[in-house]
């Protein structure tokens, strides 16, 4: 057997996509024996899509041996526990889908199905209840899980993610990149070339200068310019399902509580996000334009921002689908270039990194095997299809009576998540499928919150006496409760653990 590595991985574009593909790409596959260069330009701007992200940032940066405490500093960041909703399925309903479960199965059957007859008996408060995420958010509290689990936290298994400036993070990951050998080259795509087989062979840059390589990775945000304008991989539309078309965005001046989460309010034509970062909050309206005018989609947005506002709102314009194929010939794309989901769930960084080690684990040698990259495409589909469909479940059963919700709610939607909604709807179990990005706790936080409600409960259920199950859950909400109390002020774990400097 005779192997022959690729030698040099080009990354063109640079932004969170580029420089966490250099990052990971450095610690995998070190250089000198794999020659990294990342082309980027101080001219073309980059889309900030995500300032939150989910708890998988948090094994990225450790495979990175990153120092956490540093890491955050950096970046302004703060900690993030899941996404409170409000108004969302009805004007006045306040859900939570945090980073966690609600306790572990009771004789082998999920707490929601207990919580389902408590409901019928009138007896159920929240889910929530149930929830140390939501416990600790409800309360502007945080501490990692291993520091309450170390303190006698018999509630304390939970996880927890991040919300920090994507522009600052892509700087940090840049100095970690370059530190381990990665070339940055500055300049502008003017040009790719491609060779007899139809492959990327190298990039033409201004000044006459050319960049070759022998694998690339397309990070040059919605263009696709290797995967999409150079190989011509089309796009796959999928704005009938999830309408919202374009964000108009702005940073306002932080206002304290420091909340440990962030908030989604749905509006008219589509909902409105609120990011709490160290030095600034970030706010965002991601909206139908079909529904709703640019004028019209800022001053709602304006009219939800509660502190003084830097900069003018900026409006970004995007269509939630993904490239047929993620990887053609010798270019895999990442980020924007691959696809893009509409920020609901925090998915653009996930997906970046999900694909990333993806690539890792498939990486190709020199004569490019099509079963490798086949097998990447078909994963990667699979997954973009799944995060899709649980997007799609936050609209598709609403009962907000404006044009877009009306939309939303008479759509047929796609057959995977149709069978997932009537298996829910008919037992209260969860059809998971392959490469899923977000498993039962979720799938019910988002469900039983917009009051999606199963038929019936596990038939187990009804075999435990009512008293041990009125007991059994009051001492979970009771512990619960108590971690929660025992935290820190969020703001105040900040300060001590990774305050950022002073100057941003």
């Amino acid at each position: 057997m005779q192997q022959s590595p690729i030698e040099h991985i080009v990354i063109a574009g640079g932004g969170t996509a580029g420089w966490m593909a250099a990052a990971l790409l450095a610690r995998f596959l070190p250089p000198p024996a794999t020659a990294i260069t990342l082309v980027e330009s101080e001219e073309i701007g980059t889309i900030g899509v995500g300032e939150a992200t989910v708890p998988l940032m948090c094994q990225f940066n450790g495979v990175l041996g990153l120092d956490e405490p540093d890491f955050v500093a950096q970046t302004q960041g703060t900690f993030k526990l899941g996404i409170e909703f409000r108004d969302w399925g009805t004007p006045g309903n306040v859900h939570f889908n945090g980073f966690g479960d609600y306790g572990d199965a009771i004789e082998g059957v999920s707490p929601h199905h207990y919580w389902l007859k408590l409901r019928s008996m009138g007896e159920a408060g929240p889910i929530e209840d149930w929830s140390m995420p939501y416990a600790a958010a409800r309360r502007n509290r945080f501490a990692p899980p291993e520091a309450m689990a170390a303190r006698g936290g018999e509630a304390a298994f939970y996880k927890y993610a991040y919300h920090f400036d994507a522009g600052l993070y892509a700087r940090y990951l840049r100095r970690y990149a370059e530190a381990r050998g990665v070339r940055r080259v500055e300049g502008r795509i003017e040009h790719v070339d491609t060779d007899e087989a139809g492959n990327v062979a190298a990039l033409r840059l201004n000044g006459d200068r050319i960049v070759d390589g022998e694998f690339f990775v397309d990070c040059t945000g919605f263009r696709a310019l290797l995967l999409g304008e150079t190989l011509g991989v089309d796009f796959v539309d999928w704005s009938k399902w999830l309408p919202c078309d374009r964000a108009v965005t702005v940073g306002s001046a932080r206002r304290d509580p420091l909340t440990p989460c962030t908030r989604s309010t749905a509006k008219s034509a589509g909902w409105q996000w609120r990011i709490p970062l160290q030095h600034r909050t970030g706010n965002g309206h991601v909206y139908a334009s079909a529904f709703m005018s640019d004028d019209e989609a800022t001053e709602t947005l304006l009219a939800g921002v509660d502190g003084e506002l830097l900069a003018e709102p900026r409006t970004v314009r995007f269509t939630t689908g993904h490239r047929r194929r993620f990887w053609e010939g010798n270019v895999v794309a990442l980020g924007l270039a691959a696809g893009f989901m509409e920020p609901l769930e925090s998915t653009a960084i996930q997906l970046i990194q999900t694909g990333l080690a993806r690539l890792v684990e498939l990486l190709p040698d020199r004569d490019l095997d099509p079963v490798i990259r086949d097998e990447y495409n078909r994963v990667t589909a699979n997954e973009y299809a799944r995060v899709r469909d649980f997007l799609i479940a936050h609209y598709c059963r609403s009962r907000r009576d404006e044009p877009m919700w009306r939309y939303c709610a008479a759509m047929e939607v796609p057959d995977e998540l149709a069978h997932k909604l009537a298996v829910w709807e008919a037992c209260g179990r969860v059809a998971l499928l392959t490469e899923e990005s977000y498993q039962e706790p979720s799938w019910a936080s988002i469900l039983l919150g917009n009051e999606i409600l199963p038929r019936r409960w596990d038939p187990v259920v009804d075999q435990m006496a009512i008293d041990r199950l009125r007991g059994g859950l009051h001492q979970r909400r009771e512990a619960i409760a108590r971690v929660a109390e025992r935290m820190p002020d969020h703001a105040a774990f900040v300060n001590a653990a990774c305050k950022a400097p002073m100057a941003a």
